[in-house]
């Protein structure tokens, strides 16, 4: 999309966006539930479900570079319709960028119409989330035949199609495979889990699979054991994502701190007059540039056709924390005011301590992007690998 016709697009959006979705907070945080037919209905009209879909599927055909600013502003709404969205359009990316010709035309354009939607299942009760994973699918009579347990599945609630991590090898070099799984195939059990700390509104149910049976066509490119690439793959973009997401939510909190250190005032002075107040705003704008600046740098090598998976880990790392300085910085300047419902702070707040463990928690992104520095990644574009000192053996 050029820069002219995406302006006006992102405009539109980010106006239906505060005019038809935001004002549903209080409703959603009170009754931690989210109005599926209201939230959908907006999202279709806004064309916000097809995003990061090809346009030759009928999707607004995004670059991930002007993805960001809009998953940003989902946070800064609401976090549990923020976390939908981006459940939504990630695993549609993902299919976009993995599956097969024959995938991408079934699946693609009733997600841009918000006909489908596709969630992923790869955190499970017993195990961890890589070649730990428990679920099994055998080979059997032309089907692969599913066994195990998911859970913390989010849009679980409604996903028609779930991309399912299961072991269908016993090397470890092929022992993962991504499969498609219809919400309503036979021996699939979907059960709700109890509500959130924050992003409230959305569900992150368990799945059980008990004999679930499904055509070999079903395996996500068509070629078993690649599950664990296409799962670095997916999670490589959805970090990233998250990140943004984190972003947005600093932002809103920075531009509400702002706002009270202005209007507040104490001792006669608005409380912005006070060294202390101003380092805490200072300390919060720095970490929102930083990270946006991370972001952008990551996400225009991704849209180049460059694997990012330290830079993907270290903004999803550095997000994560930067967010939570931001908000807890955020409730000093607010106060006890802040501590209450009158004021978003207190939901941006809860909101962001998702970011910690969403698409793996700073463990995994530490692990992450160490191998990949050890491994030779070149993360740092700017680095000058022709000069004797860049490489010192």
């Amino acid at each position: 999309m050029e820069t002219a016709e995406y302006l006006a697009f992102r405009t539109n959006l980010f106006e239906a966006l505060w005019r038809d979705i935001a004002p549903l907070e209080e409703e959603i945080e009170t009754n931690e539930h989210i109005p599926q037919d209201i939230v959908w209905k907006a999202l279709r009209e806004m064309t916000a479900l097809g995003l990061l879909v090809p346009t030759e599927y009928g999707g607004a055909g995004l670059s991930v570079t002007q993805y960001l600013p809009i998953i940003a502003e989902f946070a800064k709404a609401h976090g549990g319709v923020r976390a939908l969205v981006h459940v939504h359009n990630s695993f549609a990316h993902a299919v976009a960028e993995l599956g097969t010709d024959d995938q991408r035309a079934e699946l693609l354009p009733a997600v841009a119409r918000g006909d489908a939607s596709v969630a992923f299942a790869l955190t499970e009760p017993d195990h961890g989330t890589g070649l730990d994973l428990g679920t099994t699918a055998r080979l059997e009579n032309g089907h692969y035949v599913i066994d195990g347990r998911k859970w913390l599945i989010t849009n679980s609630n409604f996903a028609s199609h779930f991309i399912v991590l299961a072991r269908t090898g016993k090397a470890a070099s092929d022992s993962l495979s991504a499969i498609l799984v219809e919400r309503d195939a036979p021996g699939l059990t979907i059960e709700a889990l109890p509500e959130t700390m924050g992003c409230k509104g959305g569900e992150h149910g368990r799945l059980t699979f008990e004999n679930v049976r499904v055509p070999t066509d079903s395996i996500l490119g068509g070629e078993p054991g690649k599950g664990e690439h296409q799962l670095e793959h997916a999670l490589e973009i959805s970090r990233l994502l998250v990140a943004g997401s984190s972003l947005g939510t600093a932002e809103q909190a920075l531009s509400l701190s702002i706002d009270r250190s202005q209007s507040r005032v104490t001792f006669g002075r608005p409380i912005a007059s006070r060294q202390a107040i101003q380092r805490y705003l200072a300390e919060m704008a720095t970490d929102v540039y930083a990270l946006r600046t991370m972001l952008q740098h990551a996400a225009r090598k991704w849209d180049r056709g460059e694997r990012i998976p330290a830079e993907a880990s270290m903004c999803k790392l550095f997000g994560l924390e930067a967010v939570g300085r931001v908000t807890d910085r955020a409730l000093l300047v607010f106060g006890g005011a802040g501590y209450i419902r009158e004021h978003s702070i207190e939901r941006l707040y809860r909101d962001a301590r998702l970011n910690w463990i969403e698409e793996g928690t700073p463990t995994i992104q530490y692990l992450t992007a160490a191998r990949a520095l050890l491994d030779g990644h070149e993360w740092d574009e700017f680095a000058e690998t022709d000069t004797p000192s860049a490489r010192a053996s």
